[in-house]
């Protein structure tokens, strides 16, 4: 049995929405100091719906598949459901990802989160705090 899924070879080696957004509607930048994995994600947002997506990834082939499958769920898709995307969601997507690589859909979580939360606080939009966990500072969040 291989290590990887044939769609996380795919969205590694052909990674969709790669890129910047000038004038991005948010931003959101996310690591894992430790395995050195960054992820930082740019979207454009017309009438709360997500209209585009980028990304930017500096990590292992697990990390940028991650990216690239999460930008894929979010694309097209309103606010609301961007919100409620999972590492799980983005895991299961990619036909999975072996256990010590897991961390790497949680970045693309957190990633898509900071950008949204960065989209709320730009517009002036009230939200749940707890919609957007710290993970940053926390270990394992059991995710």
């Amino acid at each position: 049995m291989a290590l990887y899924s044939e769609k996380v070879m795919d969205h590694f080696r052909n990674p969709r929405n790669v890129g910047t957004i000038e004038n991005a509607d948010g931003v959101g930048e996310v690591g894992n100091a430790k395995c050195g994995d960054i992820m930082k994600i740019y979207l454009k947002i017309r009438d709360g719906v997500i209209e585009d997506v980028k990304f930017e990834t500096f990590g292992c082939g697990s990390a940028i598949a991650s990216s690239s499958m999460a930008t894929e769920l979010i694309k097209g898709k309103p606010v609301s459901e961007a919100i409620a995307l999972t590492n799980k969601a983005v895991a299961e997507a990619l036909d999975g990802l072996p256990a010590h690589k897991l961390h790497c859909s949680v970045l693309a979580e957190e990633a898509i989160k900071a950008a949204l939360k960065d989209y709320y606080d730009r517009q002036g939009i009230a939200y749940d705090p707890a919609q957007f966990p710290d993970c940053a500072h926390c270990e394992d969040c059991g995710r």
